[in-house]
């Protein structure tokens, strides 16, 4: 069977009862790295006297070699107590264990996910944003129009939309983000869990402005938030407009405006519909 185990993004101590049971009777140990894997199960064994099986195995699984890895290995999934772990966080999420889990799925093989730590909720229960409705985008791609592309598309969207973000790229986000809309609220957190952990909640423009003072740095992980764009309570649904006694042409040209359909594509859907 195999066990998907959340690790602590950064205080040792959210380490969770179930995940060091787990980990005391694991034999094979996937992980995303294996260095970081170990370094956390030495300070779990000084901190809270926990052991894992002597011989037990270290295998990294991670995007480039997911595939040659299970060839090699699928066969052991099925009777040994396998656990899969990512750096830092709860796994599947912005994180090469989803193969695993497809895995899993298509040879019968039973697996778990364990509940833990995870930025994105993490961050979002500190921001304060009430709309209770997000999407989570993990990185944007790190440059050209695809960057853009996704950027403007957020900005525009009316859900807070979750990203992460490196430290030597989250002040070009943050001017990326104040060329669209210097006033858009922000909530950006750092180094969550840690000793120097930082949490702002501010326009985009101000927390930029806090960057060139020198008042922030940006080393250390960091989660951005982007409030969502407010909608105009006022504008037409594309209910309202289907519903309206107007031409069917006229009827396309208004929804091909607020939806991402042409012209022609909603012409034809009107069409097909009045049949």
């Amino acid at each position: 069977m195999v066990k998907f185990i959340p690790t602590p993004i950064g205080n040792v101590e959210d380490i969770t009862v179930r995940a060091l049971r787990e980990f005391e009777r694991t034999t094979l140990f996937l992980c995303e790295d294996t260095r970081e894997t170990k370094r956390l199960l030495k300070i779990l064994e000084r901190r809270v006297n926990m052991r894992y099986p002597e011989g037990a195995d270290f295998i990294s699984f991670h995007e480039h070699n997911g595939e040659s890895r299970l060839r090699e290995i699928g066969f052991r999934l099925k009777d040994e107590s396998v656990v899969y772990v990512s750096d830092a966080g709860t796994p599947n999420i912005s994180d090469p264990g989803q193969l695993l889990v497809e895995y899993c799925q298509r040879e019968k093989i039973d697996y778990d996910v364990l509940t833990g730590a995870t930025a994105l909720t993490t961050a979002y229960c500190a921001s304060g944003f009430d709309s209770g409705k997000f999407s989570f985008i993990g990185f944007l791609p790190h440059k050209g129009a695809k960057r853009r592309e996704e950027l403007s598309d957020i900005m525009g969207s009316p859900l807070d939309t979750i990203l992460y973000e490196s430290p030597h790229r989250v002040e070009r986000l943050l001017r990326e983000i104040v060329d669209i809309d210097g006033d858009r609220e922000l909530f950006i957190a750092k180094e969550l869990t840690k000793l120097h952990q930082l949490y702002i909640r501010d326009s985009a423009k101000d927390i930029l402005e806090m960057f060139h003072n020198s008042t922030l740095n940006s080393r250390g992980e960091w989660v951005v938030i982007i409030k969502g764009k407010p909608t105009d309570r006022d504008s037409l649904s594309v209910d309202d407009i289907i519903n309206m006694d107007i031409p069917p042409k006229v009827k396309s040209k208004l929804l091909s405006k607020i939806t991402k359909l042409t012209t022609k594509e909603w012409y034809g859907r009107l069409k097909n519909n009045s049949k």
